[in-house]
């Protein structure tokens, strides 16, 4: 077994495993708004979407990062640690993201307010996944 092809793979899997459960975290979340918004007889904001798909970015993340290591001639062990700890980080990113806006859709479809806040604590959660990403392309260079 390549080892350094290993590392790639668990690369972007365990990036997109969190991706998963971001998304399914945050779309329960936005469907059961709308639910409650079709119930009360008030319009379903589409923007809840939003919330839903954010977690999907990490798994571009843990691709960029597969691409990278698979051009890389570092140690193959140093891959596969590198690959390990880059994609859990991005991982639990997306999980938490999708938490977030879980809260942000229920929030948003209650009150019709705030969308800009809930956002903005979304993007915060994703700002841990792109430091992973870059952080290990520089740790790769």
């Amino acid at each position: 077994m390549n080892l350094g092809l290993f590392a790639t793979a668990l690369a972007m899997g365990i990036a997109a495993i969190g991706s998963a459960i971001g998304i399914g975290i945050a779309g329960q979340a936005s469907i059961g708004a709308w639910k409650k918004c079709y119930l009360n007889n008030k319009t379903a904001p589409f923007i809840l979407t939003v919330f839903a798909g954010a977690p999907l970015t990490q798994t571009l993340y843990g691709f960029l990062l597969m691409q990278t290591m698979k051009s890389s001639t570092a140690d193959p062990a140093f891959l596969l640690g590198l690959g390990i700890a880059s994609s859990v980080a991005m991982a639990f990113s997306a999980v938490f993201q999708g938490k977030a806006g879980a809260a942000g859709a229920d929030a948003l479809a209650e009150t019709g307010k705030g969308f800009s806040q809930y956002v903005t604590v979304v993007g915060l959660c994703e700002t841990v996944a792109l430091f992973a990403l870059v952080f290990s392309i520089v740790a790769l260079g």
